[in-house]
């Protein structure tokens, strides 16, 4: 929403769900809390991603659907990012599906579906996800 400021985007999306995250905080913790009343014009693109991701993080959604959530980012905030995600599915409940081309992110997933040519080639069931603060990509 280009008329709308960081903080005021994810405060629209949290209002369609009865309990959502709180927006300032869920913007601080994507490392936009200096950010908030900025419009997406004044944002960079790794910044309109975390706004994004932000905005769908705070509704605590039961599943979260994420296309190269770590693209735009650079390597601390991506994995700022990622364990945000690992905490939505560890401690919410939430079912997070990553779609990457980045294999360095298969440790820490519970489950990794690999395609080939519009078709599922394997399918790897990790009985111990790495934690996001110790994997090195």
């Amino acid at each position: 929403m280009p008329n709308l400021t960081a903080k005021e985007n994810v405060e629209l999306a949290s209002e369609i769900v009865p309990d959502a995250r709180d927006a300032e905080q869920t913007l601080v913790d994507v490392g936009l809390g200096k950010r908030l009343n900025n419009f997406p014009a004044q944002l960079s693109g790794g910044e309109q991603q975390r706004v994004s991701i932000a905005r769908a993080v705070a509704k605590n959604p039961k599943l979260l659907l994420c296309d190269e959530p770590t693209g735009a980012l650079d390597y601390q905030t991506g994995k700022q990012v990622l364990k945000i995600l690992q905490d939505m599915s560890r401690h919410k409940g939430s079912t997070v599906i990553i779609v990457t081309h980045n294999s360095a992110l298969a440790p820490i997933a519970d489950r990794v579906i690999h395609m080939h040519d519009a078709t599922v080639s394997s399918i790897e069931v990790n009985e111990h996800p790495q934690d996001i603060e110790t994997l090195e990509y």
